[in-house]
């Protein structure tokens, strides 16, 4: 098959959380250690780091792959979901997975995929361990799709886990408290393993401490070990300041991850930093100083309080559930613009009303949709805006919303993107 025939086999054949939503979800490990057996179980073959949480875990893995790669190790890097590619979710020292050796993947794996019948998910998971064992990689950062506890990644043997954050999404699978999603996530500890939390939080704390007694691991919550002492932009970088617990001297940190939500998750990114270079890892200071003030550069990614435009200046962020949409919020009330402009879409299954409830009145709204069977129709997120008096038109493709705005913004304005990982993943250029 070629690489169209093959996307297309990939696509209709397997059932894609990212369009139809929990039926696509295969719980248990059978299929993907079925699928890893018949490649020879290549996830044994590679040093992993493991990351979970609610928001913050993409950045996270980014910038963690970003300082291994520029210490000199070959850093495979396995993230979800997508933006415009199925081969962005695999990368070795930040390349893409290529064509070929996609379509070689499914080639040999077809018999399996027609006979195990897994998900898109577990079939890129077992394509990311095979690519990782295959071309010799050092270590891979490894990031779960969704919650931990099952999560098709959690067959590996990591270096360390970290757990970014606990909010509440997908509460209808994980859990409706944080306790309970907390579980979930705490899924991916193993024993004699540390793991790093990157927020403490009074409702999960005990979820996890209880974790890492069980399994003989040691456990450090990054916010308590590290502190930001302050923060400023500096020549369009986010720069941070950070102090370590019996320590006088300060280091100061540039990162091209410039939305200021970045400062929490560069805590856990550091303290899982210092548990390698205790395990042996050689990371020197410069590689950590290097590896984030080009984490985008070095690992391609997208979609974070990224600007794609000025004059009116134009952001799109992934943010898609309440406690992501209020980082967002907490950024915009330290950014300067005349007017603000919102290029809104979301998917069904996300809590759209509470989302909406936050959003500002002031803003002008252009309702758009993602063409995923997840998102929410356009004209149904417009009537559930005008109940939070939010008003705005309706447009069946985020780029005619983007080309609208920019007619309607002056030079002063912000036109900012969000509400959805497939909206973002749509926008043109």
């Amino acid at each position: 098959m070629t690489y169209s025939e093959t996307t297309d086999y990939i696509f209709s054949k397997l059932p894609m959380f990212s369009r139809v939503g929990s039926e696509a979800i295969k719980i248990g490990f059978t299929n993907i250690l079925a699928l890893c057996e018949k490649l020879g179980n290549p996830q044994n073959n590679c040093k992993y780091v493991h990351i979970a949480g609610t928001n913050g875990k993409g950045s996270v893995s980014h910038m963690m792959a970003a300082i291994l790669q520029t210490a000199g190790y070959k850093t495979g890097l396995y993230t979800s979901p997508h933006l415009k590619d199925l081969r962005e979710r695999i990368k070795i020292n930040g390349k893409e997975i290529s064509e070929a050796d996609l379509v070689d993947f499914i080639g040999k794996l077809k018999t399996e995929i027609e006979t195990i019948k897994p998900s898109f998910f577990e079939i890129t998971v077992a394509m990311a361990f095979d690519h990782f064992a295959n071309h010799g990689c050092d270590i891979a950062v490894i990031e779960t799709g969704l919650g931990g506890r099952l999560d098709s990644t959690n067959i590996i043997s990591p270096e360390i886990s970290v757990i970014t954050n606990i909010g509440l999404d997908h509460v209808q699978i994980l859990g409706e408290t944080l306790a309970e999603i907390a579980t979930e996530k705490a899924g991916i500890i193993k024993p004699g393993t540390t793991v790093v939390i990157g927020e403490s939080h009074p409702e999960t704390e005990k979820v996890f401490e209880e974790f890492a007694i069980k399994n003989n691991s040691e456990i450090i919550f990054a916010d308590r070990k590290l502190q930001v002492t302050n923060w400023q932009y500096e020549n369009e970088e986010l720069a941070v300041e950070v102090a370590s617990e019996h320590q006088v001297d300060h280091k100061k940190y540039h990162l091209d991850l410039t939305g200021n939500y970045q400062i929490k998750n560069l805590l856990p990114v550091i303290a899982a930093t210092q548990v390698l270079q205790e395990k042996g890892w050689q990371i020197e200071q410069e590689h950590v100083v290097k590896g984030l003030q080009h984490a985008k550069k070095i690992t391609g990614l997208h979609g974070r309080w990224e600007t794609i435009s000025h004059s009116p200046r134009i952001i799109m962020d992934v943010a898609h559930n309440p406690d992501g949409v209020q980082q967002l919020l907490n950024q915009l009330e330290i950014t300067t613009y005349h007017n603000l402009h919102i290029v809104l879409g979301m998917v069904k299954d996300k809590d759209v009303a509470k989302v909406l409830s936050m959003l500002p009145k002031n803003a002008k709204y252009y309702f758009s949709n993602a063409h995923v069977p997840r998102a929410m129709p356009a004209g149904d997120l417009k009537e559930k805006a005008l109940l939070n008096d939010l008003h705005g038109k309706v447009f069946d493709d985020v780029n005619d919303a983007i080309r609208t705005a920019k007619s309607m913004a002056h030079k002063d304005d912000l036109i900012l993107i969000f509400g959805s990982v497939f909206l973002v993943g749509e926008v043109s250029g």
